[in-house]
């Protein structure tokens, strides 16, 4: 099974979640992950994890790509040790969480360097051309 990283630092400001979402679509779709409904996706969940970063975090902005075979983890890390909740939307912000639960099979948080990294496992792209089981599509069995 290869394994295939990305990993980048954004500044901490507002613009950093629309470059976060360009560059991860860009890295997902050079790794061969082009559906696009499921990298649409992948972009608001990395924007929604970058948007709390720079809302609630502090410190650096730490963008990592993953790609295990089949299994892609986004995370973002920053320098706070606060870990994030899900919380009621109340017109200023509250949804980013519950986005992500919806968008992803899981997400979790753990320390990382005085902070915290908040990783999310998306589900499977369609039409990837790896399978479960870590094999191309196009090699027989």
């Amino acid at each position: 099974m290869s394994t295939l990283t990305a990993h980048f630092d954004l500044p901490l400001d507002g613009a950093a979640p629309g470059w976060a979402r360009s560059a991860v679509t860009a890295v997902l779709g050079g790794w061969g992950l082009r559906d696009r409904a499921w990298l649409d996706d992948a972009a608001v969940v990395i924007s929604e994890l970058v948007t709390n970063a720079v809302r609630h975090g502090g410190g650096e902005v730490v963008v990592s790509v993953e790609a295990y075979g089949s299994q892609v983890i986004i995370s973002v890390a920053d320098g706070s040790s606060v870990v994030p909740r899900p919380r009621e939307p109340d017109g200023t912000g509250g949804l980013g969480l519950r986005i992500i639960e919806k968008l992803t099979d899981r997400w979790y948080v753990e320390p990382y360097e005085g902070g915290k990294r908040v990783r999310a496992e998306l589900p499977l792209c369609p039409g990837s051309p790896v399978t479960a089981e870590g094999t191309s599509r196009t090699e027989p069995a």
